[in-house]
């Protein structure tokens, strides 16, 4: 029996929330997961030191682009200094389940791409 946070993993997988790419963005981010081959690139608008708009385009597993479709969600209007500081926790929070260490970069991996990009645009390198 698929429980309700799995069903809304798979419905954000098979038709992801902000997918695709904005032209000229403030940000934009392309990372991997060297480990299962996951990919994803985050372009961002950013107005007031704010994500005014955020699309993602990935090719990966179900965690992953469920991941990102959720977060593109919920980051929408957060200020680039929250941004910075979310964790692990808050991302396995807003999927609803849990995830095996091994599956956790690619629940991560959207956000991590953010993250540097959020770094690079700052001239700063974020360490891993």
């Amino acid at each position: 029996m698929i429980d309700m946070y799995q069903e809304e993993l798979l419905d954000h997988y098979k038709n992801p929330r902000n997918f695709g790419a904005l032209s000229n963005p403030d940000i934009e981010f392309n990372d991997t997961n060297p480990l299962c081959g996951d990919e994803v690139k985050v372009t961002v608008r950013i107005s007031s030191d704010k994500i005014q708009d955020i699309k993602f385009d990935s090719r990966g597993c179900a965690i992953s682009v469920a991941a990102a479709s959720k977060l593109s969600e919920v980051l929408k209007n957060k200020s680039l200094s929250e941004v910075k500081k979310m964790d692990n926790k808050e991302v396995l929070e807003l999927l609803g389940v849990s995830i095996s260490p091994i599956r956790l970069k690619c629940a991560l991996l959207s956000l991590r791409a953010l993250q540097k990009g959020i770094y690079k645009m700052n001239g700063k390198i974020l360490e891993e």
